[in-house]
């Protein structure tokens, strides 16, 4: 139950780091006419960002199965 509950404590803080990566102040730093491979900086930061987030997550949920699974198999 304690796992649980810190999965979904560690989802809530990826959330809010989404939060601050795709709201205002730090968007517009990257507002610029600048490209990179060819595409507008912003667009680049936020396909990024959004990638970065699904990865992190990923690792979050998969992090507790691997772990689970690591004991299992020690156990029995």
């Amino acid at each position: 139950m304690q796992r649980s509950t810190l999965t979904g404590q560690r989802l809530v803080a990826v959330f809010l780091i989404g939060f601050v990566l795709f709201n205002y102040p730090v968007l517009s730093l990257f507002d610029r006419t600048a490209t990179l491979f060819g595409l507008p900086l912003v667009f680049a930061y936020l396909f990024l960002v959004w990638a970065g987030l699904i990865l992190l997550m990923a690792w979050v949920v998969e992090r507790r199965g691997d772990r689970a699974e690591r004991l299992d198999r020690a156990g029995g």
